[in-house]
């Protein structure tokens, strides 16, 4: 048991739940646009996608861990507790980047080279992610919602339908702020810590409390990209369900702001935020699947 846990902690495993959710949104524009896909296709296009997500997981553990061996580095704790995993873990991170390479190489067949720019840029977000990304405050910003949103959900519209529409770049909008603030806010607490292994970001360059100005005013984003994309025709009005996450977002902006320096105090609202991450896509998606 304690092997398996091993195993699975550079993956960090309860944070995989926010990649179904992005495909799915992905197959619900597919879906209302195309009007049916293949179950074969979505099934791999989601194997790809969680592959993807552990391989940057576990690039990211082995890097912090490799950087500066500290309590505070190695993600899930997992390599600080286990040293020797280390290569495991990188292991991991390298056979999961080829499952991601072989799910593309198929799709690339099945579909042509259209879909060659959303791979190399969705391959070089896992690759780069840690070791350069992480340490430029912008790039670092909106690189996980160009991942989860942008390439996720526009890669899962064209894998399940062969074309690129506006419908799936204006759905990936929602998941493109969202998860962006997802790992935005996770790095509130980790200010002293990252700044120790190289990492800038906006709550080391300019404090927490002018980053949860930067955290509301995404989240702001996401639900009126929504209401936008309605407005001009790209998503069904069903979609507008995906504004009832508006509900617990407030109350993460909220909180966000009036307790950023107060780790102890964050801590529900960043339990909030993922909620929201996982809540407003699906919420969306299925506004798109009943349209």
């Amino acid at each position: 048991m304690n092997d398996l846990k091993s195993l699975l902690g550079p993956m960090r495993v309860p944070f995989l739940m926010l990649t179904p959710a992005c495909v799915l949104l992905g197959l619900g524009t597919a879906v209302w646009v195309s009007g049916g896909v293949s179950p074969v296709h979505f099934v791999i296009t989601l194997i790809g996608a969680v592959a993807s997500h552990i391989s940057v997981n576990a690039f990211n553990e082995y890097f912090d861990f490799k950087t500066q061996r500290t309590p505070f580095s190695g993600g899930s704790g997992t390599l600080p507790a286990k040293p020797e995993l280390a290569r495991q873990a990188l292991a991991t991170a390298v056979v999961s980047a080829v499952v991601v390479c072989l799910v593309g190489i198929y799709f690339l067949w099945v579909r042509g080279l259209a879909l060659l720019p959303l791979g190399v840029a969705g391959l070089l977000v896992v690759i780069l992610y840690t070791p350069l990304i992480a340490r430029n405050p912008l790039a670092c910003l909106v690189a996980p919602g160009l991942g989860f949103g942008t390439l996720m959900v526009v890669g899962t519209h064209f894998a399940l339908t062969g074309e690129y529409s506006p419908t799936a770049l204006a759905a990936s909008f929602v998941p493109f702020f969202l998860v962006s603030n997802l790992l935005f806010l996770n790095q509130f607490p980790d200010v002293d810590a990252d700044r120790s292994v190289g990492r800038k970001n906006y709550p080391i360059v300019i404090g927490r409390k002018k980053s949860s100005v930067i955290y509301g005013a995404f989240l702001l984003f996401a639900f009126l990209s929504i209401v936008v994309a309605v407005m001009l025709g790209y998503l069904p009005r069903a979609s507008l369900i995906g504004l009832g996450a508006l509900a617990i977002a407030v109350p993460a902006a909220v909180g966000a702001w009036r307790y950023a320096d107060d780790v102890k105090r964050l801590a529900p609202y960043m339990g909030l935020n993922v909620v929201i991450n996982i809540v407003t896509p699906v919420l969306v998606a299925v506004g798109l699947l009943i349209a």
